[in-house]
């Protein structure tokens, strides 16, 4: 693990060095921090941080704004034409509430299915799906799966109301 995470500061470090006008350099290095090719509809605006890398997964017309941080151990999905403000933490790990076992990482994955905008700020916690067409409102913390077409907000969020399927 200490390896990877040494790989992905290298990788980020050199990806968080580019602008907006870098588009394509910056697809190169997502790519080879995700270690997979990435679609060229991709788009990510540095600074971006990560303690892998390697458990993400994007889909085609995805977009990422600045400074997002995704913590990946449990597998992050992120489907087609999804949309991420700036400010967001996907956080997959977490830790034990037992101090005994505390120190012991614990990974659960999040999936974002196709169409969700992530706003401002907002925060997803491990285990969670956020559904189709869903949208997570600005400063939302996101501890329960999100069922499609509907707007979520709060701490902890909660439907606001349904949103159209269009």
């Amino acid at each position: 693990m200490l390896a990877n995470v040494k790989r992905a500061m290298a990788i980020t470090a050199r990806l968080n060095r580019l602008t907006f006008d870098d588009a394509d350099e910056v697809r190169a290095l997502f790519s080879q921090l995700v270690g997979r090719e990435v679609d060229a509809s991709f788009l990510l605006i540095p600074p971006f941080y990560t303690a892998g890398g390697d458990e993400i997964r994007v889909g085609r017309n995805v977009f990422i704004n600045q400074n997002c941080t995704f913590y990946d151990l449990g597998g992050l999905d992120i489907a087609d034409d999804v949309m991420i403000g700036p400010n967001v933490s996907i956080i997959t790990t977490g830790h034990a509430l037992d101090p005994s076992q505390r120190r012991t990482t614990i990974g659960k994955p999040i999936v974002i299915e196709r169409n969700v905008w992530i706003a401002a700020g907002a925060t997803i916690i491990g285990g969670v799906t956020v559904g189709e067409n869903a949208v997570v409102a600005a400063g939302a913390v996101v501890t329960r799966n999100v069922p499609p077409n509907t707007l979520v907000g709060g701490n902890p969020a909660r439907v606001i109301r349904p949103i159209g399927a269009g």
